[in-house]
């Protein structure tokens, strides 16, 4: 079995946003794939994904702040200022992090761990809405 969506993602704000459950509702395919892989390709270069915490909201928190610290937008030697500043630093931030992530599947779900869920970290001030594009490879 092939499968592939596009899924688009609203605009959010500056941070990190939990989608499993949107994922998931945009692949219908998934109920019918006893095993297989799940890969998500995130359409542009100042936003990422990643697999992390899915219950505590405080993480998704931490995590943004820590990137704003560890890579600010003020630093002076940043060419690429054309689009604000929030932009270069947003690059570093995704090429870090990664836009890509391939995920098992089985009997049907995610075989995602008890507290892991997929997150859109949003690194730029105003960064609009996404794409997505999700492939299922799998047996059914």
């Amino acid at each position: 079995m092939w499968q592939q969506t596009e899924i688009r993602l609203p605009a959010v704000e500056r941070g990190f946003h939990l989608i499993t459950e949107r994922v998931v509702e945009a692949v219908p395919e998934l109920t019918r794939c006893r095993v297989g892989l799940l890969h998500l390709q995130l359409q542009h270069t100042s936003a990422s994904l990643t697999l992390n915490e899915n219950a505590d909201p405080d993480v998704r928190h931490d995590m943004d702040a820590f990137l704003r610290r560890l890579v600010p937008g003020d630093l002076p030697y940043f060419r690429h200022t054309l689009e604000g500043p929030d932009d270069m630093p947003a690059h570093v931030i995704a090429s870090l992090l990664g836009t890509q992530l391939t995920l098992a599947v089985r009997d049907g779900r995610l075989a995602l761990g008890t507290w892991q869920g997929i997150w859109i970290g949003e690194h730029r001030d105003h960064g609009g809405p996404r794409r997505l594009i999700a492939t299922l490879n799998g047996e059914a």
